[in-house]
């Protein structure tokens, strides 16, 4: 149990940290609707991830932060989708559809939008309601990245990349393992725009092994959450 008090001075320390963390100032100043800007730039810088022209999809995508760096960066040559259970304001050049990936009818809205064209990019800034209990939240962290390795697997062009936000802790060995058994060239990166103390890092897998369109995954993980 939490001690009296103790709740509201670590709410006014992240209260205290947020006001004053040099990527928040920036977000507001250029725009952007969260510091998550960041972390995607840096991925982009180290990877050179992102053209102009390309198809990317945004899973997780709310509050939008994400998006309007692909917008900036892709323009109105290439194809953005967006997706989240959030509803977030419209960014420009961006479909957003909101639902919950796991379900099927979403996929399938998903996948019309895309029309048949093969995705150079998938990212991921996924994450499950946090209930506290370490393993549990691991657990549903991994059917998180498995499902959008999954998706990867069916849908990524040849040399194409996924970015998956994932935890260090229980299951995150096994994670890596499973983009080095499914990607030729595999990648941890921990943004500077990350806060120190976050567990978050993302895993990037670089040109998937299996032909385009056949997914890796030998089942569906499962969907219960």
């Amino acid at each position: 149990m939490t001690a009296p008090g103790k709740g509201k001075k670590r709410n006014k320390a992240w209260l205290h940290d947020h006001i004053n963390d040099p990527y928040v100032k920036l977000a507001q100043r250029e725009g952007f609707r969260a510091r998550a800007a960041y972390k995607l730039k840096e991925i982009d810088e180290q990877l050179r991830l992102l053209q102009p022209g390309q198809v990317v999809v945004d899973l997780g995508a709310a509050p939008g932060a994400w998006s309007q760096y692909l917008s900036r960066k892709l323009g109105r040559d290439g194809l953005i989708v967006a997706l989240d259970v959030l509803p977030f304001e419209p960014v420009d050049g961006v479909v957003f559809i909101q639902g919950d990936f796991r379900e099927d009818a979403v996929l399938a809205e998903l996948e019309r939008h895309l029309a048949g064209r093969r995705v150079d990019v998938v990212l991921s800034d996924m994450a499950p309601n946090l209930s506290g209990i370490a393993a549990a939240d691991a657990a549903r962290m991994a059917d998180l990245v498995e499902l959008a390795l999954e998706f990867a697997g069916r849908h990524l062009v040849a040399d194409g990349a996924l970015v998956c936000k994932a935890f260090h802790g229980s299951g995150y060995s096994q994670l890596a393992e499973r983009f080095k058994t499914d990607f030729r060239s595999f990648r941890p990166i921990k943004p500077k725009a990350s806060r120190a103390r976050s567990a978050e890092t993302f895993l990037a897998g670089l040109g998937p092994k299996q032909s385009p369109g056949r997914s890796a995954a030998s089942s569906r993980p499962d969907k219960t959450p």
